[in-house]
């Protein structure tokens, strides 16, 4: 008799256990769905395996509308993240310049900082793990294979309150804490303008006027610390004109590529790029990213890298590597 009454409490908590995880997830995706309109805002970190960036980011969403702010606390460079009806664009005022993006962003990611994206998340696995407010759920980065799960934490009345990106060890590669969570926020549709984040000023004599501000002058050519396997450096070429200069490394092998370097500059008149492919978390920066070229940011310079052979991840590994270590590599 007590082994029968011992196995059908079992049962009980077992069956509780399982109600109690299906609860926390269906009050998540409910708070969610329900939400017209949302604010959040916290702080992210994002851990390299070498070194670690932190943001101060702020998100706001309405209709299909995305406006996510993102303060690097180390240098204070500010990118944003604004869709709207006109398009997807990831914007950068201190050089009055954003990228305008082809692409279906958030909805072809996981995103830690948007809840449509974690509740998509928690529907696509069949695995999903529950424990104490804590939901354990399989993420989808198709530009960084290497993130594998993710943790979602939720206050004790459901709200969210942190999520952290996992990769293959129990160190989290991205962690987004947030301090304000408000699914019922009055925003209004002026905050996802462009025009609101871009200035166009204009000279009153133009033949005096420079449409471009050089922020940095490149002396020295950074190289990347990451190197396909048989590639090497080919040439290193700076080019010099009375207003700045720039650096063309060329490296050849079993897979070419060809890096630019040149000081960011300050547009006088709003600047638009076009790009075919993503917007992609690069460290430090936000970088726009096609199938074979990347463009971004980074301490003033400006870098692009192009290549018909690497593979995306190649592509990332090498961008990611670029810092303001002047290494020097071997030559063939």
């Amino acid at each position: 008799m007590k082994k029968i009454l011992l196995l059908l409490l079992c049962l009980c908590i077992v069956g509780c256990s399982k109600d109690n995880a299906n609860n926390v997830i269906k009050d998540f995706q409910k708070s969610v769905e329900k939400s017209k309109a949302y604010h959040l805002a916290g702080s992210m970190e994002l851990n390299s395996g070498e070194e670690t960036f932190n943001y101060d980011i702020d998100v706001m969403y309405l209709k299909d509308y995305y406006k996510v702010k993102m303060i690097n606390t180390t240098n204070n460079h500010e990118q944003i993240i604004l869709k709207n009806s006109e398009g997807l664009y990831v914007v950068t005022p201190s050089l009055n310049k954003s990228f305008k993006f082809d692409s279906n962003w958030p909805d072809n990611s996981s995103q830690g900082y948007i809840l449509s994206s974690l509740v998509k998340d928690i529907k696509n696995d069949k695995d999903v793990k529950v424990k104490d407010n804590v939901i354990e759920v399989k993420v989808d980065y198709p530009n960084n294979k290497e993130l594998k799960y993710q943790k979602i934490y939720l206050t004790k009345d459901g709200k969210l309150s942190k999520v952290e990106v996992y990769g293959d060890s129990d160190l989290p590669n991205i962690k987004i804490e947030f301090d304000t969570v408000d699914l019922k926020a009055n925003i209004s549709e002026d905050e996802f303008k462009l025009e609101n984040y871009i200035s166009d000023d204009t000279c009153e004599n133009e033949e005096n006027c420079e449409s471009k501000t050089t922020m940095s002058n490149i002396e020295d050519a950074i190289y990347p610390l990451y190197m396909p396997s048989n590639t090497y450096l080919n040439s290193s070429e700076v080019v010099t004109s009375d207003a700045d200069s720039r650096v063309i490394l060329t490296f050849t092998g079993d897979k070419n590529f060809v890096i630019v370097e040149e000081g960011a500059k300050v547009e006088n008149s709003h600047e638009i790029i076009p790009v075919y492919g993503e917007p992609l978390m690069l460290n430090d920066t936000i970088a726009a990213l096609s199938s074979n070229s990347m463009y971004w940011t980074s301490g003033n310079v400006d870098y692009y890298l192009a290549s018909n052979d690497l593979s995306i991840d190649e592509m990332v590994s090498i961008a990611s590597s670029l810092g303001n270590s002047k290494t020097t590599l071997a030559t063939k």
